[in-house]
């Protein structure tokens, strides 16, 4: 109960009203007692004067014993007290309540002896007589300045308790309805203070769980609405602090997962605590799996975890190129260690130049191959001027061979510039592509029809298999006529004699696949990746003549119709080259 305000409130404030009333209850009662108790005896001192007054006749004439029993009876009915007349030596004289003959001697009680002494006594005491509560006051009866006589009237204070209790029990059901009404006047007002603060704790309790809608703000102006417009102010530049934050780290989200590059941050302790889609892919792994694990056991390459330890014992930059062969990757890794008050650790830079080394790589062997394939024709074409420069002009016969050898020559490296020509423009996308819904038997028959008597000559059977209800594809009806003719020349060219080559084509899903498989030499798994590259030619089964550029052209012409192009082989049985063409859908 005590845990709340309210009743932390309402309950010293309930105590102190029914404390306050219940002291005021029993003070009350005490000063109404007094109040009786002085009324009483003031009553009594001016009857027992009165008394003392009239009983000096009498005593002055003699009067019997008799006379002064009927005297205090009479006085007792007249003041509805009880008269004791008694003797200066105690003895009692009349007695409107006992027989006096049996009564014992007065000359000790208190008030008698106060009487005597001072004019006047009073007590109040229990009646062992009559059995209950009794006030005496005596005063003498003095004749001639002598003491004859002691009048005593006493009565009974049952009276006075009966009033004390009745205004105690008046107090009590004041007390009690006041101290009900206090504590429901306490509860209202611990309420109304404690609703607005039920309310903030409300508000806070949304603010502090990410809720920052608009609070609602308590209408009162004292203390507890400024601390409610101090919330809201705290709530707008919290929510404005947490949207900002946010913003940048959305931001920095999309570019680290955008990044080429991969990020790694990693603890004091080598731990992994961010990692970006890029050096996952490069890692083969993934952010559920790397964080919280060490650098060693993500990364698992030693010159790497050599250069990272390296930058955090030095406390400096440091960078190194590294060939990871168990991946085949070429990486360049920049390791920054970080000395923030924030973070301890250090930041990694992860940049895949795998191709980048292969197009240096293709680079260097394209111009490599294109320089070999120009210093044959030109070393021919030499060697053929020299010839006829040093005397075979006189000989008619000889000087036409070498003329016809140097046209050869020339028709060569016309068509290898030609070709490179096409595969520049292609590569550039310069080449433009009429694209148009295409018949894919009109395609296959067309390139087949023009190929058919170099599949004769070379003693090969040339086949079709086109199935029923081909759909259209589109396609530069040109260009894809071309891929088909490089595939079947190259076909052709590397089956023995006696072999086979066969055309065929098939739907999958949205794309047609066009196929071109042979019977021949094959090619060699170490060959197979590279055979589309410019100027690549298998060592044993690509020897013979060619510029290697045509299946280079086919890939890129394909590529730039939304298709792909592949190959599969095995070495000594023959080669499939395969490529897709989207459907027509209109």
């Amino acid at each position: 109960m005590f845990h709340t305000i309210r009743w932390r409130i309402a309950i010293p404030y309930i105590l102190l009203i029914v404390i306050l009333m219940a002291a005021l209850a029993v003070l009350g009662a005490r000063f109404v007692r007094r109040v009786y108790v002085m009324d009483l005896e003031r009553q009594l001192v001016a009857e027992a004067h009165l008394a003392s007054d009239a009983l000096r006749a009498p005593l002055t004439q003699g009067a019997s014993a008799e006379a002064l029993d009927e005297i205090a009876h009479r006085w007792a009915r007249l003041l509805e007290a009880r008269v004791t007349l008694i003797a200066s030596d105690g003895t009692v004289l009349g007695d409107s309540h006992e027989n006096r003959a049996q009564m014992e001697n007065h000359l000790n009680r208190p008030e008698v002896q106060q009487a005597l002494a001072e004019g006047q006594g009073l007590s109040t005491r229990f009646s062992a007589t009559l059995g209950y509560e009794m006030m005496y006051l005596a005063v003498p009866v003095e004749i001639e300045g002598q003491t004859v006589a002691i009048v005593r009237i006493a009565r009974p204070l049952r009276q006075v308790e009966i009033h004390t209790a009745r205004l105690g029990m008046n107090v009590i059901w004041v007390t009690l309805i006041g101290s009900v009404l206090a504590a429901i006047l306490a509860v209202l007002i611990a309420e109304r203070t404690v609703r607005p603060i039920r309310r903030l704790t409300h508000e806070a309790v949304r603010i502090a769980e990410g809720e920052f809608v608009a609070p609602t703000i308590p209408t009162v102006r004292d203390e507890i609405g400024q601390l409610g417009h101090a919330i809201s102010r705290m709530a707008n530049r919290l929510q404005e602090r947490i949207e900002a934050v946010n913003r940048e780290k959305r931001l920095l989200a999309m570019i680290l997962s955008h990044m080429a590059d991969g990020v790694m941050i990693t603890d004091g302790d080598g731990k992994i605590q961010l990692i970006n889609p890029a050096a996952e892919r490069l890692f083969n792994t993934s952010a559920a799996q790397a964080v919280g694990r060490s650098f060693a056991q993500v990364v698992r390459h030693y010159e790497l975890i050599d250069l990272w330890q390296q930058a955090m014992r030095e406390g400096e930059e440091i960078e190194g190129v590294f060939e990871i062969l168990r991946q085949g990757l070429f990486v360049r890794a920049i390791v920054t260690p970080l000395q923030e008050e924030a973070m301890e650790g250090a930041l990694s830079i992860f940049q895949d130049l795998t191709r980048v080394r292969h197009l240096e790589t293709v680079r260097r062997d394209f111009i490599s191959n294109i320089s070999h394939e120009l210093r044959t024709p030109l070393a021919s074409l030499k060697a053929l001027v020299e010839t006829l420069r040093d005397g075979a002009f006189e000989d008619p016969q000889a000087a036409q061979q070498f003329l016809q050898r140097m046209e050869t020559e020339v028709e060569a490296m016309v068509q290898m510039v030609q070709e490179l020509l096409d595969l520049a423009r292609v590569e550039s996308g310069q080449a433009p592509l009429h694209i148009a819904p295409v018949s894919v038997e009109a395609l296959v028959t067309q390139a087949v029809e023009r190929m058919r008597l170099q599949a004769l000559r070379a003693g090969l059977r040339l086949d079709v298999v086109l199935p029923q209800g081909l759909p259209n594809v589109l396609a530069d009806e040109e260009r894809i006529h071309q891929v088909l003719m490089n595939l079947l020349h190259n076909a052709i060219k590397f089956t023995p004699s006696g072999g086979q080559v066969e055309v065929s084509a098939r739907a999958e899903g949205e794309e047609v696949i066009l196929s071109v498989r042979d019977t021949g030499v094959g090619i060699s798994p170490r060959d197979l990746p590279r055979i589309f590259e410019r100027f690549y030619r298998a060592d044993r089964a690509r020897s013979g003549g060619g510029t290697g550029l045509g299946l280079a052209i086919a890939k890129h012409i394909v590529q730039s119709h939304g298709g792909r192009i592949w190959a599969e082989s095995v070495e000594g049985q023959g080669s499939v080259f395969s490529f897709s063409l989207p459907i027509f859908k209109g």
